[in-house]
């Protein structure tokens, strides 16, 4: 099964990115893999089973591509938090509103600020509804290896936010 490319972008981009930043924690970074997955798939000749598996493929593509941008040394060796995307601030209104918001800003900072092997699956698992087995392909893991990544990223972000949220 073969899609036209220009829909797939349409399509799938944002899951795409989405992954490869959950890696890289870069905008540009994460659109330099998302763009080398589609043009890949727009290369290859692969025959897919269905459009799950091409989206499979296009985010096992755009990770390994992140890892590979995430790894080099002088990206390894540096820290921008300018790059982090903010959360869009809700009009002004209700107090529920305002401390919902505020909670969400925090567990944004508190997921970005756990190390990128825990991010990614929990970006994966949480924001893309990827099951842990399609995880575990495109992070080359095994399934249980991806319920254990899960499982440690929640205890750590309950310890980050259970300090910034005891007051609640």
């Amino acid at each position: 099964m073969r899609i036209d490319t220009e829909e797939l972008l349409q399509e799938l981009w944002g899951h795409v990115y989405g992954a490869a930043y959950s890696v890289t924690g870069s905008r540009m970074d994460a659109e330099d893999a998302a763009q080398d997955a589609f043009v890949r798939y727009h290369t290859c000749r692969k025959e897919f089973e269905n459009r799950e598996h091409i989206r499979a493929w296009l985010i096992r593509v755009a990770v390994n591509r992140a890892r590979d941008l995430a790894g080099a040394f002088w990206r390894r060796n540096r820290v921008s938090l300018e790059d982090a995307p903010e959360l869009q601030e809700n009009a002004p209104g209700a107090d529920e509103e305002q401390v919902r918001a505020e909670k969400m800003r925090d567990l944004r900072r508190a997921v970005w600020s756990l190390p990128g092997k825990y991010r990614a699956v929990l970006y994966l698992y949480y924001y893309e509804d990827c099951p842990c087995e399609e995880i575990a392909k495109a992070l080359g893991m095994t399934s249980a290896g991806v319920r254990k990544r899960l499982s440690r990223a929640r205890g750590m972000l309950k310890e980050l936010l259970s300090e910034e949220w005891k007051d609640d």
